[in-house]
């Protein structure tokens, strides 16, 4: 039944049960095989299968929650019989933003496993959207407020979103002293999701206001937005922990400064209803303390 649960959650994951099946080393047969067995057990339909794609019917979102905390606290009774309470292991499934993700947390991520060497840790880098429940992560790091009810946040801290260009951009076309100004430049856009960030935001005489901006370069990587800004191919809206080291070495050149004084959450997000396992607690406690420190 253990194998069947994980099996299900891997489907759901995957988007697709041959998918799964490759992951898991499991033929077609014994997948459908086993997926029918699950449902026979329950009595109900949880997956509805057509030539191209899967989708899970109401029965089958609540079992995904039920499969989940199942396992979770198998996964832990068996660490805390074999290993002990002073070991941890196995797997955490993260999902962060890519420049973040690859500048700070994944330096964090190294400092963890050196203390937790049985860990495994799955990381996804992603500046779009993701349901971090529907696809099986155990938490994420977010820039800004969660609407969603259903997620449970600790805060990491508060982050600046900076305008910046490179030395050389700023030398050929010159400073924008106003947000207005930035009509008149080359601005490199981040796209999130299915849309595109053209509406930049800073506050003016004490109010927020919003300046539409364009460029001839759109992306959904932030730390190619990056690397193009200091290549002095545009002007670019970054949080400060992804140009803070630039900013230091003289990479970019932070601009409109008078205007850009607000500030963002960010956040540490994890399913509310999900029992956690002793190697996500440490890790959620490990990332809020890595990033309450200022060295």
């Amino acid at each position: 039944m253990l194998d069947n649960l994980e099996l299900f959650l891997r489907i759901t994951e995957k988007g697709g049960m041959a998918a799964a099946g490759r992951d898991l080393g499991l033929s077609p047969t014994t997948v459908s095989e086993r997926i029918a067995a699950l449902e026979a057990h329950y009595g109900a339909r949880l997956l509805t299968r057509t030539t191209r794609s899967i989708s899970l019917t109401d029965e089958g979102r609540a079992m995904v929650e039920g499969a989940r905390r199942i396992l979770a606290e198998v996964q832990e009774m068996d660490s805390r019989i074999r290993l002990g309470m002073e070991r941890i292991s196995g797997s955490i499934r993260i999902s962060a933003p890519v420049d973040l993700g690859r500048n700070r947390i994944a330096r964090l991520l190294d400092a963890f496993m050196r203390r937790h060497p049985e860990i495994r840790i799955d990381l996804t880098l992603d500046d779009g959207y993701a349901d971090l429940a529907a696809r099986g992560f155990d938490l994420g790091i977010r820039f800004g407020d969660l609407a969603d009810s259903t997620m449970r946040t600790r805060k990491l801290g508060d982050t600046r979103r900076l305008v910046c260009a490179s030395p050389a951009y700023l030398d050929t076309h010159g400073v924008p002293h106003h947000p207005e100004d930035l009509q008149n430049h080359n601005c490199i856009l981040m796209r999130f999701g299915h849309g595109v960030d053209r509406d930049w935001r800073f506050l003016v005489d004490g109010k927020e206001k919003v300046y539409p901006v364009s460029g001839d370069r759109i992306v959904n990587d932030g730390a190619l937005v990056r690397e193009w800004c200091r290549a002095g191919h545009g002007i670019a809206l970054k949080s400060n922990l992804d140009v803070d080291e630039d900013l230091e070495a003289g990479r970019l050149v932070q601009i409109l400064e008078p205007f850009t004084s607000t500030r963002t959450n960010l956040q540490v997000v994890y399913p509310a209803g999900a029992v956690q396992p002793r190697r996500i607690r440490l890790m959620i406690d490990h990332l809020v303390e890595e990033f309450s420190d200022p060295g």
